[in-house]
């Protein structure tokens, strides 16, 4: 390597130099499979608000509309800053001798995770943000079991209690390493981690909360269904990002999953 008298030339020559250790880094990153998670995330986060919470804010009395919507605002708030104060690290660091039941706590509050930790060949905090739209929806799909029948407190601490005793766990059987994944179990988008456990949970709420008052001599129809409909479109589009994102790839795979998505949506509503 040497400099010649050219000024232009030199500094050419220092800008591909410099240029070196970028380049090397960014052979470890795939920036087509970043891309796609990036947005995959933000569809996710667009399920929950505002698309889940228009959704339920429709199907209410008008004098719950507000409250409705504050509870999805809310666990979206509540379950971030759990999910980086430890449910995140609980599910998917090691966890030892504890591997099959639970996850570690070295990444609480996910220390020494920069710009350059990997997760595959994603950002570890692309990774992070990704699954932290996952466990935002998770209780807020309960929510409908118990909406109109719960106090505004009651709920956040339902909500925060359930994430982690019951969704931490479960997640971290199927997802992070554990036992039913030694089992063989798979789990492409959630269907046991999120639906099958959010539903158990929206069911067993309902039977404890008992018969709504009022109900069935009481007329309760859904205040405003254009919301309502607005909402099942939003969930509809962010439905792309919660499947086709979880193949964690932007190839065939999720191409696929978009596919089998929207054709499987299309074909239960007609029906």
């Amino acid at each position: 390597m040497f400099f010649t008298n050219n000024n232009n030339n030199n500094k050419l020559l220092l800008s591909g130099l410099l240029m070196l250790p970028v380049a090397a880094s960014a052979a470890e990153l795939n920036q087509a499979n970043t891309a796609w998670i990036l947005t995959s995330t933000a569809l996710v986060l667009f399920m929950t608000i505002p698309g889940l919470s228009l959704f339920y804010a429709g199907l209410v009395r008008s004098k719950n509309v507000l409250s409705v919507l504050m509870q999805c605002f809310a666990i979206t708030c509540v379950v971030s800053i759990l999910w980086l104060a430890g449910v995140y690290s609980f599910i998917f660091a090691n966890g030892g001798d504890l591997q099959k039941f639970i996850g570690g706590a070295s990444k609480v509050f996910l220390p020494g995770i920069g710009t350059g930790s990997m997760t595959g060949n994603i950002p570890e905090s692309v990774y992070f943000m990704f699954q932290m739209t996952f466990a935002i929806i998770s209780p807020a799909l309960i929510v409908g079991a118990f909406a109109e029948r719960m106090k505004f407190s009651a709920m956040l601490w339902f909500s925060s209690l359930w994430l982690i005793i019951v969704y931490m766990p479960v997640c971290h059987w199927i997802w992070g390493g554990g036992w039913l994944a030694d089992l063989g179990v798979m789990d492409f988008a959630g269907g046991i981690v999120i639906h099958i456990n959010a539903g158990v949970a929206a069911l067993v709420s309902a039977l404890v909360l008992g018969k709504r008052k009022g109900f069935p001599t009481m007329a309760m129809p859904p205040h405003n269904m254009t919301m309502v409909v607005t909402g099942a479109g939003m969930l509809w589009v962010g439905w792309f990002g919660f499947n086709a994102g979880s193949a964690l790839t932007a190839d065939g795979h999720a191409g696929m999953a978009m596919l089998a998505t929207h054709i499987g949506a299309a074909a239960g509503a007609l029906t």
